[in-house]
């Protein structure tokens, strides 16, 4: 069975950073996306950043020149680097993965972890 267990979460002042992990275990064929969403209080879940199994990534527009998203060689954990944090980037952070392309966005992915909360202080 699939299971992603996010980390890293935590409470931080605006313009610290943050570094999110998400070890992904029990499957052994290779994701074709991996991605993070965020969902703030009272709003709706966004995709936040995706990377493709050709290396490829992309994010959204709030985040791109802040946030870095990355994998370890083995493709079983996945980063998320937040610099420069945000009172607005204040969310429950889930990490995701699935077998179609990213393109897709949420419908891509076939795997959700439980979420990592991130709370930014101004």
């Amino acid at each position: 069975q699939v299971q992603l267990v996010e980390s890293g979460g935590g409470s931080v002042q605006a313009g610290g950073s943050l570094s999110l992990s998400c070890v992904a275990s029990g499957f052994s064929d290779t994701f074709r996306c991996m991605a993070w969403f965020r969902q703030a209080p009272g709003k709706e879940r966004e995709g936040v950043a995706t990377l493709g199994r050709d290396g490829r990534t992309s994010y959204a527009d709030s985040v791109k020149a802040r946030f870095t998203i990355s994998k370890d060689n083995g493709y079983n954990t996945l980063y998320l680097q937040m610099n420069s944090l945000k009172s607005e980037d204040t969310a429950m952070y889930y990490c995701a993965a699935g077998y179609a392309s990213c393109s897709e966005g949420s419908y891509a992915m076939a795997y959700w972890g439980k979420g990592t909360l991130v709370t930014i202080s101004s």
